[in-house]
């Protein structure tokens, strides 16, 4: 099925922090669905905007079908309790899988829409990938907002493509991960119509992007010193340059250190660290994390809880740019 034209009627309106969940196990290796519940309240509670579900981040290419269906499901009865939205992963590199996993959150109505990736290994051409991701929002029960990575994917979209996507139906958005802020970010951001959701997906470059007009971001970084992350796009989308720089200097180490080995080995071990998952394990072919860049990562998060003058902490507000 087709939604409407985004922004039109009806759609829900993404902005604000949404972060992408870890999957934690517990000492048998089997998900921890209580934890996942505890993962989703806490960012939630820190002023998140929502939560994505099988995202990278949650090793959702190493989970079963059913792993994957009661994560969905346990990560919906929080936002539904503290009525915030729930993005979830559901592309593939198959299309007719990709239609069949978005046809099954028909199923899940708190779903607020799916994070559909490029297709990865095979690489597709741009106008294929383009296609492949229309057929799909013309047959999903809910939005789609694109993920554009190419360092993962092996292919990536260019402006025109991301703005040919911006006007289709049921495409609602886009999580943006080039690895920095190219001309063609720039472009999507200043040529986006109205109600299409620029969030960034780099996360040293959150800032950067929701003051050059982006609706807020998807942080794995953020599972930690979330009230901050929140800050600094409350921030942002408010134009607060200096305030919000403070917030995003002293996160920027730690983002670097969580990242410093394949994601999300040290953001694992370190909320392990803290106590608030089970084990600090990710599932092969990952390897955990070196006792190093744990150790390297916990001292940066000491330092970003530091309070600095004129850091505050808020709910983030979307900021609707227009389009003249």
């Amino acid at each position: 099925m087709g939604a409407t034209v985004p922004g039109v009627t009806g759609e829900p309106e993404l902005g604000g922090l949404y972060v992408p969940l870890v999957t934690p196990f517990d000492e048998r290796g089997e998900v921890d669905l209580a934890c996942v519940e505890r993962l989703t309240a806490d960012c939630l509670d820190a002023g998140a905007a929502g939560v994505v579900a099988l995202a990278t981040t949650g090793e959702a290419t190493s989970l079963t079908d059913d792993e994957r269906n009661e994560i969905v499901a346990a990560c919906a009865r929080v936002c539904r309790d503290r009525g915030a939205q729930l993005l979830v992963g559901a592309g593939t590199n198959d299309t007719r899988t990709t239609v069949a996993r978005h046809a099954a959150l028909a199923d899940v109505p708190d779903v607020t829409a799916s994070l559909a990736v490029v297709p990865y290994y095979v690489r597709p051409s741009e106008a294929a990938i383009v296609a492949h991701l229309r057929h799909v929002a013309d047959r999903s029960p809910v939005p789609l907002v694109v993920y554009n990575i190419p360092y993962r994917t092996g292919r990536g979209l260019g402006a025109a493509s991301l703005l040919e996507l911006a006007a289709s139906p049921n495409v609602i958005g886009v999580k943006q991960a080039v690895d920095g802020i190219d001309a063609d970010t720039l472009t999507v951001l200043a040529a986006s119509p109205d109600g299409f959701a620029f969030l960034g997906g780099d996360d040293p470059y959150l800032f950067p992007v929701v003051l050059m007009g982006g609706d807020g971001a998807i942080a794995a970084s953020a599972h930690l010193a979330t009230e901050r992350f929140v800050a600094m796009i409350d921030h942002g989308l408010a134009g607060r340059l200096a305030q919000g720089r403070d917030h995003a200097e002293m996160l920027l180490p730690l983002v670097l250190r969580l990242f410093a080995e394949p994601s999300p080995a040290v953001i694992k071990a370190v909320l392990h660290a803290e106590g608030r998952i089970p084990t600090p394990d990710v599932r092969m072919p990952l390897s955990n994390a070196t006792t190093a860049a744990v150790r390297d990562a916990c001292d940066a998060l000491r330092n970003a809880r530091v309070p600095r003058s004129g850091a505050t902490t808020g709910t983030a507000h979307r900021r609707r740019r227009t389009v003249s």
